[in-house]
């Protein structure tokens, strides 16, 4: 985790992303690396692109809202919950749907979301980890 990525809430406690590539900035966005040759955007590390095989690559935001491509209501424990594909502007993001019931009624393929992030708790120093999702438009 780097500094950049860590945003001081107060003088003890630090909000830090769930995953490297959300950015906790006034405005939290997701951040992807694109290959400069192809286009091809990847959210992990890579040593070279899967599409072209070339090594150079750029950081882009990834835009915030997008539309529900795929998805299945996932039933695990007690509670159930929407997981989904989102195309943000070309960019496909694996995410889970939240504030919205898990039901077929309620999520459709072609569903307008948009980004949005949650507090998954504190350690004991006071360190609140923020995670992502995505919620109806």
């Amino acid at each position: 985790m780097s500094e950049a990525q860590e945003i001081e809430t107060t003088e003890t406690n630090k909000r830090i992303p769930f995953v490297d590539y959300l950015i906790l900035d006034n405005t939290p966005y997701l951040q992807a690396q694109e290959c400069t040759s192809c286009g091809a955007r990847y959210f992990d590390r890579r040593n070279a692109c899967a599409s072209c095989f070339e090594d150079h690559f750029r950081l882009v935001a990834i835009e915030q809202e997008g539309t529900v491509t795929s998805f299945s209501i996932v039933q695990m424990g007690p509670v159930p919950y929407v997981s989904a594909v989102v195309d943000c502007g070309g960019t496909s993001v694996k995410c889970t749907i939240m504030n919205v019931e898990p039901s077929p009624e309620d999520v459709t393929l072609g569903m307008r979301v948009k980004l949005m992030t949650y507090s998954m708790g504190q350690d004991s120093e006071g360190t609140e980890a923020i995670a992502f999702g995505f919620e109806p438009i």
